[in-house]
């Protein structure tokens, strides 16, 4: 059996940059800012894109941050509360088997994991 690494092909570098210059502006209006749904973050994320769900999959895919995520890191640094926790803005609606957050607006402690590993994958270049 062969076993193929994300990061060892050509293909996945021609695709990342793609996705890099494509679907992280996907959340633009014509003018080149970001639309506010776009910007909000959820857990679980279901079958929603939206700007942490785009950059953790940049994070997890092992690319290296360059400055055409920059405006998108800083949009989600900022969310932060005065406690060091990100909100959960925009919960999708569907089956649970259990709860795991509280209502929009609260802190999420997964979009905080999420948002601190990307904060961390992006300051490490």
């Amino acid at each position: 059996m062969v076993s193929y690494s994300v990061r060892d092909s050509s293909a996945t570098t021609d695709s990342t940059n793609w996705f890099i210059d494509r679907k992280t502006q996907a959340g633009c209006s014509a003018r080149g800012t970001f639309t506010a749904a776009w910007t909000e973050i959820s857990f679980p994320t279901r079958w929603h894109y939206d700007i942490l769900w785009g950059l953790d999959y940049l994070r997890r895919a092992g690319v290296a941050p360059d400055d055409r995520m920059a405006e998108a890191i800083d949009l989600v640094r900022k969310k932060r509360d005065e406690h060091g926790r990100w909100p959960l803005e925009n919960p999708h609606p569907g089956p649970v088997h259990f709860e795991m957050e509280g209502r929009a607006g609260e802190p999420s402690r997964w979009n905080t994991l999420r948002v601190l590993r990307v904060l961390r994958w992006a300051s490490a270049s």
